[in-house]
């Protein structure tokens, strides 16, 4: 209930919504922060729970998570336009024979 005392309040005006769903982002991950450590970043700052060196290190796994995820995103992008590129050209390769050549067509055996 303290941590509820420390908020702020305050009323922005959004001429972009892009804008206004990122700073949306930037609340909702405090408040997933703050419930899973207890303590906000200015907190942490200002308590000396953390060091430069600790916060580069966050930086640098940070980083180092965002260009796996690029990664994957990339792979993931390749495979669905591969995936698609097969099947439009299962879809453009398809022809159904001209009826003057429905004498020439092999059905094979009868069953």
């Amino acid at each position: 209930m303290e941590h509820l005392l420390k908020m702020k309040s305050k009323t922005i005006l959004f001429r972009d919504p892009v804008v206004e769903r990122v700073c949306d982002k930037f609340v909702k991950r405090s408040d997933v922060g703050y419930a899973k450590y207890g303590r906000t970043l200015h907190d942490e700052r200002t308590g000396k729970h953390k060091d430069l060196a600790g916060y580069l290190n966050d930086v640098q796994e940070e980083l180092m998570d965002a260009i796996l995820y690029i990664q994957a995103a990339k792979e993931e992008l390749s495979d669905n336009l591969v995936n698609e590129t097969i099947t439009e050209a299962n879809k453009a390769s398809f022809r159904p024979p001209h009826p003057s050549h429905a004498d020439n067509l092999d059905y094979g055996t009868p069953v």
